[in-house]
Formats: C-alpha cells, structure tokens, sequence
C-alpha cells in the first residue's frame, strides 16, 4: 500500500512540475541569458579593443547630429558614401566644401560640379559654424570607420550576433523540448507501473477493506466541483480578477499608453529614422539645448524634400505650409500634466537617454504612439535604478567621492535629490 501511495503521489505532482517548468517565464529567461552570456562576454574584448579618441568620439557625435540623415561611411544614401573621400579630396578641398558646398560649385571647380550633377542638383546643407577641429574630427571618424572590417556589431540591431543569441536560445528551446519528453516518458511510466501493481493487488485475498477501498477508489470530478474548499477558491479566484481589474481601470484613468492619432501629414518615422537612419536631433532640434524637444518646422522637412519627392501630393500640406507661412497643426502626442516639469536637455545631455528610453522604438512605427505611461510611479521607477552618468564631468566629482565613502553602490538618481517632490513639482 505504500508502494502504491508513493507511485500516485509521483504520478500526480510529475504533470504539476511539468507545468511549472514550461509556463514559468523566469526559468526560460534565465536559460536563454545562460546560454547568451559566452556570446555577450566573448563580444566584450572587442567591445573594449574598439576604444576611439576622444577627437574620433566628438567627430561621431557631430556626424551622427548633422550628416547621419544624407550620408553614410559604405553605402550610397541621398549622398555619396564617403569611404576613400580623402583619396579623392584633400582636406582643404573638403573643409570648403562643408562650409558652403554651393560657393566650391560656384567658383567652376571640375570634381564639384561633376558631383552636383551626378546627384541631380541636390544641394548639400553648408555648416559655415563648423571650426576646423571639428570638421577635422568628422573625417577622423569617418576613417576609424571606414578602416573597420564589416563586422556585425553585439546589439539589438544585431545581425551575426543577434542570430548567435538566437541559435542559443534556439538550442534552450530544444533542450526544454527534451525535458518535456523525458517527464511525459517517466509519467507513461508510472501509469504502466500503477496498473501493474493495481493488477496485482486486486488478486490479493488478505486485503483490508480499507486497502480494497484504495485499490478500488477512482477520481471523482463531480464531488471536486461539489466540494465546499473548490467553490471557495473559484470564489476567491474570481472576486481577485474583477478587483485586479477595476483597480487596474482606476489607476490608468488619465493613462494614454499607446495614443496614436491621426496626424495632417502621414510621417512615417518607420521610413525616415529607421530606414534612412536620420538622427531624431536633426529634426527635434531643441532637444539638447532646452525643455522641450520641439516640433520640427516645414523648413527642416524641405531641407530634404526640395530635393526628394518634390512632387508628391502627400506632401502638398507641407509645400501649402510653406508657401502660405503658416505651421503644420500636429497632434500633440506626449502630454504632461502642467504640474509637472521635465527637461529634455537635462535628461538628453547630461543624463545620457537615448530617444528610446522614454518613446520606445520609434523606428520602427510607421504612426506615432505614445510608447510609456508617463506617470509618475514610472519617473520615480527611472530615478531609484538609473545610475549617474559621472564620467567626465567635474561637477560630480565631490559628490561621488562622498557616495563612495558612504556607499560602494554605484550613485542613482535618488541619491541626488532624484526623488524630491520640488524636483518635478514647483
């Protein structure tokens, strides 16, 4: 009898762990991170090898900021690529040419205006601001870039080693695959083994009643489902979903999670930040230098399209803007309470966001949405695990030390002042 306790209670808790195992999130995530970890610690080397000047880093950002949206380093975009542009230019020649590109055509030079008739008499935007250190770090960084062996970098946007991640948890996959199999094998098992031995007790004459009753005893549903304890936790069950549901009504009234309304002209950020890779600073210029990011004018958008898809009439509200000076009614998407401050540069600038972190995956929507709740528990949530960006600037550095002295920890948000009620609310 025994034997026969201890076979069923196996038999029933297998389907249990089962479940367990395959509808818990947690065990699969941490297999895959397992498995990902050897590519992520085998990608850091190269990671660190790849280290650049501090005149390369400037030059990135600068081009990032200003040429990302015309040009690339390996291939053709709206403008040439410029892999070998000082095989074909010195840098004296380019310097005039990327301070004003039209006065370079103006003065009858032979390779300038071969080029401006290659690309159709597109006129390339002139940065007369620009020093010579910085034009100079612009090509620094293009040559970094273009002596670079095409190599797939370990990101999201991934390629070699996205499909290394994805092999891996390819490979965790299987392998829960196999689990399944081998657990529904020992519970095929356990059946055969239960009927056998249920076979052979039920031939035995020196059985008790109360030892025939559980040789004999089958599973009734109906007085489960009749049971006091059962109805007690469907009860329960359900008096915990619509609660769960009507406080999860309640604490999103004023929520516009994933508002995406139709706007006067279809801009596809899908097209112009994914595909053609324009930098969102080109367009949102006020995003580095004050509170509001800022909507881009008609004359940012005909930066490009005086050039490309002059014609389309799904930018003749663009064209009618301009010719009437009068601005584009965008939809305002993202909206903050009045009572609440945020600054963009501040977070942009010197906290170090990407565009990403607050608005999701904005190259990859073709319309618009608002990607995060943008309560206030999700501002405190950022502020308790960001960590300060430090590195390089003097205004933090009595204060780390202090951090440092009191606490090992890295320094978060809240640690400097990132939770104060006057901090968003004054």
């Amino acid at each position: 009898m025994l034997l026969l306790n201890s076979i069923k209670k196996v038999f029933f808790s297998i389907p249990i762990l089962l479940l367990v195992l395959v509808a818990t999130p947690k065990f699969s995530q941490a297999a895959e991170d397992s498995a990902a970890a050897p590519a992520a610690t085998a990608a850091a080397p190269d990671a660190a090898a790849a280290g650049a000047s501090p005149l390369v880093e400037k030059g990135k950002t600068l081009f990032e900021d200003n040429c990302k949206s015309c040009h690339a380093v390996k291939t053709i975009e709206v403008g040439p690529a410029l892999k070998g542009i000082e095989q074909r230019r010195d840098r004296k020649w380019l310097h005039a040419w990327i301070k004003n590109s039209q006065k370079v055509i103006a003065s009858g030079d032979p390779y300038a205006t071969k080029l401006f008739a290659e690309y159709k008499g597109a006129v390339m935007t002139s940065f007369p601001s620009f020093s010579d250190e910085e034009i100079n770090s612009i090509l620094d960084y293009i040559k970094a870039e273009e002596n670079k062996k095409d190599e797939v970098k370990a990101t999201a946007g991934g390629g070699a080693a996205v499909k290394a991640d994805d092999s891996s948890a390819g490979y965790v996959k299987i392998l829960l695959a196999g689990f399944v199999i081998v657990l529904l094998l020992i519970v095929l098992v356990l059946v055969l083994v239960l009927s056998v031995v249920k076979r052979h007790l039920v031939t035995k004459n020196d059985l008790t009643d109360i030892d025939k009753d559980l040789v004999n005893q089958k599973f009734d549903i109906g007085a489960v489902v009749r049971s006091t304890g059962f109805k007690l936790i469907v009860g329960f069950l359900f008096v915990s979903f619509v609660g769960k549901t009507a406080l999860d009504g309640l604490m999103h009234i004023g929520m516009q999670q994933g508002y995406a309304p139709s706007q006067p002209i279809a801009f596809s950020h899908k097209l112009h930040a994914g595909k053609f890779k324009i930098d969102c600073n080109y367009c949102h210029t006020g995003v580095r230098k004050g509170k509001s990011a800022n909507i881009p004018s008609p004359n940012i958008c005909l930066n490009c399209h005086s050039q490309i898809k002059t014609t389309s009439p799904k930018l003749e509200a663009l064209r009618n803007a301009v010719k009437n000076n009068k601005p584009i009614e965008w939809v305002r998407v993202h909206n903050l309470p009045d009572l609440a401050y945020f600054n963009h540069s501040q977070h942009v600038v010197v906290g170090k966001l990407e565009c990403q972190t607050c608005h999701g995956p904005v190259e990859k929507m073709e319309v618009i949405q608002q990607y995060s709740p943008l309560t206030m528990g999700w501002c405190i949530n950022c502020h308790r695990e960001t960590d300060v960006k430090t590195e390089g600037n003097g205004y933090y550095d009595k204060l780390v030390k202090l951090h440092a002295e009191k606490n090992g920890a890295p320094m978060k948000v809240k640690d400097m002042g990132g939770l104060e009620c006057s901090k968003c609310h004054y």
